[in-house]
């Protein structure tokens, strides 16, 4: 869950990082949204390895869970996969 100071980290992050390629000589009306990509990107690679950390914990510290949270992540990756197809 976001708290407000997440939210004023983000813009922060966003507006400078915008600003940096703008220095670097990109258009401004495309540096906002590189930032953002670049942003959901780091994002996305947090919880990739949050995601196999944790994957990683259960199978050498809780193993009899280990197989039945695969599953549930395959579970989690067809609902996501399904409901995107359906959408499109």
């Amino acid at each position: 869950m976001m708290s407000a100071s997440d939210d004023d980290v983000r813009k922060e992050a966003l507006l400078a990082l915008t600003a940096e390629f703008v220095k670097q000589g990109h258009p401004a009306e495309y540096a906002k949204y590189m930032a953002m990509a670049s942003i959901f990107q780091a994002d996305l690679d947090l919880r990739n390895a949050q995601f196999s950390g944790l994957v990683q914990w259960l199978q050498t510290q809780h193993p009899g869970i280990y197989p039945e949270a695969l599953q549930v992540a395959e579970a989690i990756r067809k609902e996501f996969e399904d409901r995107i197809q359906q959408h499109s």
